[in-house]
């Protein structure tokens, strides 16, 4: 028997730790990879001394984006043991994720001397260092006080519409000017459909009248639902455009009887994150009271550069393109009141003691890429967690924030409910925070592998009352999600 921080380990509860390891490993290969977390956390109960249990549960948070939890898993690992070559890794790995580059080289360094001919760890490597050295770059050209808009650049009348082109064409007004119909949006739609692209002019019209309508708005907008009609949530979508037509299909076009609000993360890991934030912005542009875009987390540079979106458009769009999304995204609000009862935010509720209520966040300058902490960025990244009060968030970004502060917020700014995304959920959504808190998450079988459902929510007028839809993943064009992504995580 061993001695492990005063306890005893004995062989018999090695054997069962082995034995739990061993399911925990089955259920990681199946992708249930909650499940895989809670088993490696009883092996790790039984037999603490094991950097292997460690170091997979590491990988398992991983798995479900709970990056600052990997760290540490795989920092205890490393102490335990510090010639294992698959700690380093995982630290690696999580690191890269959450953009911490020059920590990420230096994992992955240590992982290469200590197993030199392993080429998946090379590539790694290889790709770390890359992003590593390009962000140095950008910080060493960089001229803060050059404030020049690339959306400004944009003129319109100089994009020429080949005659060529077959695809949807904009009316035009009696002015002669081109406009975004309802028309012209569902020809679109059908043009995405079938992995066809519509004219630059056309494009680039879209997105212009959309960031002048966003930009136009608070941090955080009140939206008024009267006795009569009603408003629909939805959560996260990443990229899967023919799972967003399926939510289309099933509660009807937007419009102004019949309006949207999408709750961030509509780019990145799903290979049509293009056609995803195209067809939420037509709408937009066409109808600014038929669709209201929140801001996520990965509408940002440092999650767009890894997570495929930037790559996405720089093959549909080219590589001018990209700074006029970035440009675009920090147009979207952080939130929305509807009726002056729901609150939808996108990761949660600012936890910090000032500049928390909504009158504060709707002052917000939030023109800018997410910082790393304040009101802006929990926000983006925070997750409600079952204990009372706040704790750092296994993510390694925001806090966990519990029941107690929910009830708390809601109360102060007399709301009745907070709906926020960011987290899969295997039923497309969650009640917790005794029914304080929704979670909804709009994209099925996430990455092509979470095999989850997707739903969304409809309030109506009278009572605010939540109404849940559920639906299963459709069927897409074989491109598969992550293609775009960095060339690390386009492995995974």
């Amino acid at each position: 028997m061993e001695h492990q921080n005063g306890s005893i380990v004995t062989e018999g509860m090695k054997e069962e730790a082995e034995s739990i390891k061993n399911e925990a490993n089955a259920y990681f290969k199946e992708k249930h990879y909650n499940e895989a977390v809670e088993g490696y956390t009883k092996a790790i109960g039984l037999d603490p001394s094991n950097p292997v249990y460690w170091s997979n549960r590491a990988f398992a948070h991983i798995r479900i984006e709970e990056y600052g939890a990997a760290i540490q898993d795989a920092t205890r690992a490393i102490e335990l043991d510090p010639k294992y070559a698959k700690a380093y890794y995982r630290r690696g790995d999580a690191q890269f994720a959450l953009s911490h580059f020059k920590d990420s080289v230096s994992n992955f360094r240590c992982a290469a001397r200590l197993n030199p001919r392993d080429p998946d760890l090379r590539r790694k490597l290889q790709e770390a260092e890359r992003e590593l050295k390009r962000v140095r770059f950008e910080a060493a050209v960089a001229l803060p006080e050059d404030t020049t808009s690339a959306l400004n650049t944009i003129v319109l009348e100089d994009i020429f519409v080949e005659e060529s082109y077959n695809g949807p064409v904009m009316e035009k007004n009696e002015a002669g000017e081109y406009v975004v119909t309802e028309a012209f949006v569902h020809e679109m739609i059908k043009e995405f459909r079938e992995q066809r692209k519509i004219h630059r002019r056309f494009s680039m019209q879209i997105i212009l009248e959309a960031y002048e309508r966003l930009r136009e708005l608070p941090s955080l907008v009140d939206v008024d639902v009267p006795e009569g009609t009603h408003i629909t949530v939805c959560g996260d979508t990443h990229g899967q455009f023919y799972d967003l037509l399926k939510i289309f299909e099933l509660n009807g076009m937007p419009s102004a009887s019949n309006p949207y609000v999408f709750n961030g993360d509509f780019v990145d890991r799903g290979s049509f994150s293009f056609e995803v934030i195209m067809t939420l912005l037509a709408f937009k542009a066409w109808d600014t009271n038929c669709m209201h875009l929140t801001r996520g987390n990965h509408e940002s540079k440092s999650m767009n550069t890894i997570y495929g979106f930037y790559g996405e458009v720089k093959e549909k769009m080219g590589q001018s393109s990209i700074e006029i999304f970035r440009e675009l995204f920090c147009a979207m609000p952080l939130a929305y009141v509807l009726r002056k009862t729901v609150m939808v935010v996108h990761g949660g509720v600012p936890t910090g003691d000032t500049g928390c209520d909504l009158a504060s966040l709707r002052k917000i300058d939030r023109v800018r890429e997410p910082p790393d902490a304040g009101p802006m960025c929990e926000c983006l990244w925070n997750d409600p967690q079952d204990e009372p009060g706040v704790s750092p968030s296994k993510r390694g970004v925001g806090y966990a924030f519990g029941p107690d502060v929910t009830k708390r917020y809601l109360q102060q700014n007399g709301l009745s409910l907070l709906v926020r995304s960011h987290e899969v959920k295997d039923a497309g959504y969650e009640l917790a925070h005794d029914g304080f808190c929704c979670t909804i998450f709009s994209a099925p079988n996430y990455c092509d592998q979470m095999g989850n459902k997707g739903a969304f929510i409809r309030f109506n007028g009278e009572d605010m009352v939540p109404h849940f839809t559920q639906f299963e993943a459709s069927p897409h064009p074989p491109v598969r999600a992550m293609k775009y992504a960095s060339g690390m995580f386009g492995m995974m």
